[in-house]
């Protein structure tokens, strides 16, 4: 694990670099898979959305800089891609950010006697999300979220 973890790190400043010459930036990093067939996968984000040519441009930018620096042994793909409809939502700017979408959100701990809500985002003060779920509003504190993510709308 502590190999995967060493990769990951080299990626991450790699990544980085690549997206900020693409103009978009780095979401996350996943490694996934065993040494030596290593699925190496950069998520990328943008306030504008992600497209598939940004994908690319970010995919051909850290290509080069992986050949360089050649942080992955033995043989790897590399996927660039977006967080996608459902994409998770990871911190209050976040929340900010997307005030107005539907979320789904699991609490640590219950509210109303249940951990799960979907609602539309409401309001995201400097330690609570508001969502509307119906014509109530609940208050969720941010430190009592375990996960959110957007929901689809159709």
């Amino acid at each position: 694990m502590a190999l995967k973890e060493s990769i990951k790190k080299k990626v991450i400043e790699l990544a980085k670099e690549a997206t900020e010459v693409a103009g978009v930036e780095l979401f996350d990093v996943e490694i996934l898979g065993q040494v030596g067939n290593l699925t190496v996968r950069v998520i990328i984000d943008s306030d504008r959305g992600v497209g598939i040519n940004d994908c690319e441009r970010v995919s051909r930018q850290l290509e080069a800089l992986m050949d360089i620096e050649d942080p992955v042994p033995g043989s790897y793909t590399l996927e660039v891609t977006s967080p996608g409809l459902d994409r998770p939502l990871r911190s209050l700017e976040d929340f900010r950010r997307f005030q107005g979408r539907l979320a789904r959100i699991v609490t640590k701990e219950k509210l109303n006697n249940q951990s799960f809500f979907i609602g539309r985002i409401a309001k995201v003060t400097s330690n609570t999300v508001i969502i509307s779920i119906g014509k109530k509003e609940l208050e969720i504190p941010y430190e009592i979220i375990d996960r959110a993510n957007l929901e689809i709308e159709l």
